[in-house]
């Protein structure tokens, strides 16, 4: 399956009253794998960006004044997304500006020219996790991916991080095995989508010394507060065996 992660970087907040299209960022996923075969323009909106939304993606009028129209770089955009699953987040603010630019073109809607469906990675994520934060920022916490390097806002640096995000969110139990299947068949032999758990090296780590003190302390804060012997102090007892009984059946069944 062939997947496109697409962001943009925009003037202002509304295509419908005049705002353009800066930036463009899409990164190609291959059957949930990152290829490094990704598309990346800066463009020239003519126009000046809203002081806000400068404060964001930092890419001023002068730094854009050189880069292509919208209308040079069209024809790229549509032939790399066609035939592919689009994953964006908050889709129909993106979805507006490429469908005024493609206006402005003469050309039909930018999802006109998608073969298939577009995921809303924000409408996934109130999904999961109602009443939170769902915020790329709050994601990238949210699922331990490290956003350090990101001071601005960058449509090709979003998109990558938005990667990660949707492969986390899609992952699940997984996600213990998940990079390891499809390298353990052998040459030449079909694979099932079965895991052949003898052959994923899985580490086993055991706790420090530091960390089995901490266990003890808190076994021990337990047995003070009940008054006696935690259950996690308890050795489950052996199954006995009535050796009579047993001796019985043996000579029964000679």
């Amino acid at each position: 399956m062939r997947q496109i992660i697409l962001d943009t970087e925009t003037t202002g907040l509304n295509a419908k009253s005049g705002d353009r299209i800066i930036e463009i960022g899409c990164v190609e996923l291959l059957n949930r794998r990152l290829t490094g075969n990704n598309l990346h323009f800066y463009i020239n909106p003519g126009r000046d960006s809203d002081p806000g939304a400068l404060a964001v993606h930092g890419l001023t009028t002068e730094f854009l004044s050189d880069k292509p129209k919208f209308a040079e770089v069209a024809d790229a955009l549509i032939d790399f997304v066609k035939g592919a699953e689009l994953i964006i987040h908050n889709a129909p603010f993106d979805i507006a500006f490429l469908d005024a630019e493609f206006g402005l073109l003469g050309l039909p809607a930018f999802c006109g020219h998608c073969d298939t469906e577009i995921i809303d990675t924000l409408v996934q994520a109130k999904s999961m996790f109602p009443g939170k934060r769902n915020s790329l920022d709050a994601l990238c916490d949210r699922f331990g991916i490290s956003n350090a390097h990101r001071t601005l806002h960058g449509a090709l640096l979003d998109s990558e991080l938005l990667a990660e995000v949707y492969l986390a969110m899609t992952r699940g139990q997984e996600s213990l095995v998940i990079d390891m299947i499809g390298d353990i068949a052998a040459p030449g032999v079909a694979q099932s989508a079965g895991v052949v758990v003898e052959a994923l090296e899985l580490p086993v780590l055991a706790a420090s010394e530091d960390e089995l003190a901490a266990h003890e302390a808190v076994l021990n804060d337990l047995d003070k507060a009940i008054k006696g012997v935690s259950v996690w102090r308890v050795e489950p007892a052996l199954p006995t065996v009535d050796v009579a009984v047993a001796v019985s059946a043996d000579t029964q069944g000679a």
